[in-house]
């Protein structure tokens, strides 16, 4: 079942107080206006929609723990919510996942499963554990609970911009945008832009389901192997936009420098596309998500001209 605006706002009160409202900031040099969701506890927008699924669970699904699955944002996330309301977690994330978000994960009180070597089998890892244990998966993507919290970002950027003619979204497997879209889209017309190097939600549309794919973007956080149902569904009509990876690094480098916005990639890859022409608009709105990059990344990137 699709979710809808009434979700989005269910999960907004569900939410409360316990997160933060991120600003929106201008930018003279970047021509935008910025909605700074890496500042979103645990660095990214993904908090919001592990915290409405934890919250929406009853207690014998708590008992029972939950899993997920991820490259390291959701995972944060999700380890977050679930000691928020006390729920033992689960992560399978994979070899060649950043330590950071690794570690991070951990400080946050989940167990991290490391048997997968990449994004591709980690899912079969992550069903032979849901088979196991019988917990209770939080998938990053696509689920209608987890794409609710994630709305929450678009209730807050058009509160914030309400003259926004455009919101511009990174993509990985679909669920922000999904959220966004589900928010706002009849209000505000909202853009996906993907990396070249990482096209689960350009894959889909074009072949009509979810289809598998290889990314390799640099933009670590929008390497999906696939994008969703739910956010094929929901995006299948949307403005769409791809980025390459020198674009990507740019955009990085600027908000860096001009914005002092100290994001990881993927949250520069909306800018990427705003940078390079691609999008039409007056006031657009570039949302900035998340915050978690490794620290010898980062400095390869400012260091690259």
């Amino acid at each position: 079942m699709l979710p809808t605006r009434d979700d989005v706002l269910r999960a907004r009160a569900t939410i409360g107080d316990r997160l933060a409202r991120t600003p929106t900031m201008s930018s003279r040099t970047i021509g935008a206006r910025l909605k700074c969701e890496l500042f979103q506890r645990t660095g990214s927008f993904k908090v919001r929609g592990a915290l409405n699924k934890l919250s929406s669970l009853d207690a014998d699904e708590k008992r029972r723990g939950v899993i997920a699955i991820s490259a390291g944002n959701h995972a944060q996330a999700v380890a977050y919510a679930a000691a928020e309301e006390h729920v033992d977690a689960l992560v399978v994330m994979w070899t060649g996942a950043s330590e950071q978000k690794i570690a991070a994960t951990r400080g946050y009180g989940a167990t991290v499963d490391l048997e997968a070597t990449g994004p591709g089998d980690a899912f079969e890892r992550l069903h032979e554990l849901i088979e196991s244990t019988g917990r209770t998966l939080v998938h990053p993507f696509d689920d209608p609970v987890v794409i609710a919290g994630a709305g929450t970002v678009g209730l807050e950027i058009l509160e914030d911009a309400p003259d926004a003619d455009a919101v511009i979204v990174g993509v990985g497997g679909g669920g922000l945008i999904s959220g966004i879209q589900t928010a706002i889209g009849d209000r505000v017309r909202v853009v996906a832009v993907e990396p070249e190097a990482s096209i689960a939600l350009h894959a889909a549309i074009e072949h009509g389901e979810p289809t598998p794919v290889t990314p390799t973007s640099i933009a670590d956080g929008l390497n999906a192997p696939f994008a969703g149902a739910l956010p094929l569904a929901i995006c299948a009509d949307l403005e769409r936009h791809l980025v390459g990876e020198d674009e990507i690094e740019h955009a990085f480098r600027l908000l860096y420098e001009r914005a002092k916005l100290a994001c990881e990639p993927a949250g520069a890859a909306a800018a990427a596309a705003w940078l390079g022409g691609r999008i039409e608009a007056e006031r657009p709105v570039l949302v900035v998500s998340g915050g978690n990059v490794a620290a010898d990344t980062a400095a390869a990137i400012l260091a690259r001209r």
